[in-house]
């Protein structure tokens, strides 16, 4: 568990993690752990450690959610990105405007 924490790069699994530990490898209160230590409800705390229980360590991790598909193919995102990414200074909105006209034709 120590391991998983150390090597976890993303904030919100870490907290989860340190969840599991609390309760699990140091017997804390489920209740007291989340609510004292972590600021979350008592709800949140359960919903992880019934994830955790079925999956593991995966079982914490966010899942892919399904969405709306973008309005703009990939491929003009990536032109866009790559656009953005040339000015290292900044932009202004209006020079973001555009930049998002002139590849998409959709603002």
């Amino acid at each position: 568990m120590d391991n998983a924490y150390k090597r976890e790069s993303n904030a919100n699994v870490r907290e989860r993690i340190l969840l599991i530990r609390r309760i699990i490898s140091d017997g804390q209160n489920i209740g007291m752990v989340s609510t004292e230590e972590l600021h979350r409800s008592i709800a949140w705390a359960y919903k992880w450690v019934r994830r955790f229980d079925k999956e593991g360590l995966e079982g914490l991790k966010n899942k892919p959610r399904s969405g709306r598909p973008p309005d703009v193919p990939q491929e003009n995102l990536s032109k866009i990105r790559t656009k953005l990414s040339e000015n290292p200074s900044g932009w202004k909105a209006k020079e973001i405007m555009n930049i998002l006209y002139e590849k998409t034709g959709i603002m």
